[in-house]
């Protein structure tokens, strides 16, 4: 069991600092949305207060919860692996890569869910800022990657050679 806990230890650290990643592009790809909502009830005339603002964010995180996060992770895993799988030819690519398939991987979100049923769920998706919005919380999420899979701390419970 010994032999095993080196590599369940460097699992659970891969594992905590994707879920790190996919929290950060979810939250920031949420809050902007509900923001250009309120940002768009504004521009009706209707008044938003600072408080209702933040209710109406909270509500959104939670309530986006169930059906785009799981989204965000998928599509995050799978722009994580292909990029994880180029990085071991282009090291030095390593940091601008794992930003860029972040950002890749939100848009791809919403082209995909637009191509294949012919809509657009989270509304700030619709216009192309909005949609670069989105690819910059990607990004973030990319960031978010790449910095904690690169720390000390990490390096330090990576598993020895050999």
């Amino acid at each position: 069991m010994s032999n095993w806990l080196p590599l369940f230890r460097f699992l659970g650290i891969r594992l905590a600092i994707y879920l790190s990643a996919v929290v950060v592009a979810y939250l920031l790809a949420a809050i902007s949305a509900t923001q250009s909502v309120v940002s768009s009830l504004t521009g009706l005339g209707l008044p938003v207060s600072f408080p209702e603002r933040v209710s109406m964010t909270f509500s959104d995180i939670g309530g986006m919860a169930g059906m785009f996060l799981p989204m965000v992770a998928f599509g995050l895993l799978i722009a994580f692996m292909a990029t994880a799988l180029i990085c071991r030819y282009r090291k030095r690519w390593r940091f601008p890569l794992y930003i860029l398939s972040g950002a890749v991987a939100l848009v791809c979100i919403h082209l995909a869910l637009h191509l294949a049923f012919g809509i657009t769920p989270v509304a700030i998706a619709r216009t192309t800022g909005g949609l670069m919005i989105q690819a910059v919380a990607g990004a973030a999420g990319g960031l978010t990657y790449v910095l904690l899979s690169r720390s000390r701390f990490v390096r330090t419970l990576e598993l020895p050679a050999g």
